[in-house]
């Protein structure tokens, strides 16, 4: 089968940053994300979806937003796990080769448990941290080597957290990064 007839579902994909090594291996990339598609009611190809990549939004769910928990209520929880939901629905109708849903540290692992791997983006050769999980039926990701150690040092303020407010901070602080994309693609292919 040619990388061109592989399917590979992006879901929630924002940026497409997670997905762009599959896309530049000529795989068939279907960045599945608003505001042209809603995972909650998309219907995927009937068949060839090889893989999935799941960054369902962590707004209501990362550890990072704890202190608002309460204030948000179950409402906006629920929310959460509504599109949570949709990407494992959509998973497991396609039956891929791999699949993998991203979060940062947080509440999922309440509802999907324990996950299959842990990283930080400095593991991976970008120089911040931002601890991140990974569920799912995957090859894990090789770090990076660097001299004895497996990682790179975070370098300055972490911009995650020191990121300004503005309505795109969202998708900013969201988008995957590169050195995990490619490590991630190179085990997965």
């Amino acid at each position: 089968m040619k990388n061109s007839d592989k399917i590979i579902l992006d879901l929630c994909g924002g940026t497409g940053a997670w997905s762009r090594p599959y896309a530049e291996a000529n795989y068939d990339v279907r960045n599945i994300t608003l505001p042209d598609y809603d995972v909650r009611i998309y219907q995927p190809p009937p068949d060839n979806v090889y893989g999935i990549l799941a960054a369902p939004p962590c707004t209501h769910l990362a550890i990072s937003g704890a202190r608002w928990w309460k204030q948000k209520g179950e409402t906006a929880l629920l929310e959460g796990l509504a599109v949570v939901d949709a990407c494992m629905r959509i998973i497991l109708i396609c039956n891929p080769v791999f699949w993998a849903l991203e979060n940062p540290q947080g509440r999922l692992t309440k509802y999907l448990g324990l996950p299959q791997f842990k990283f930080n983006p400095c593991d991976f050769g970008d120089a911040y941290t931002k601890k991140t999980y990974l569920w799912g039926k995957f090859v894990p990701p090789l770090p990076l080597i660097i001299g004895e150690d497996r990682s790179v040092k975070p370098v300055g303020k972490n911009f995650i957290r020191t990121m300004p407010r503005g309505p795109d901070r969202s998708k900013r602080r969201s988008i995957t990064p590169a050195g995990f994309a490619q490590a991630f693609f190179r085990a997965n292919q």
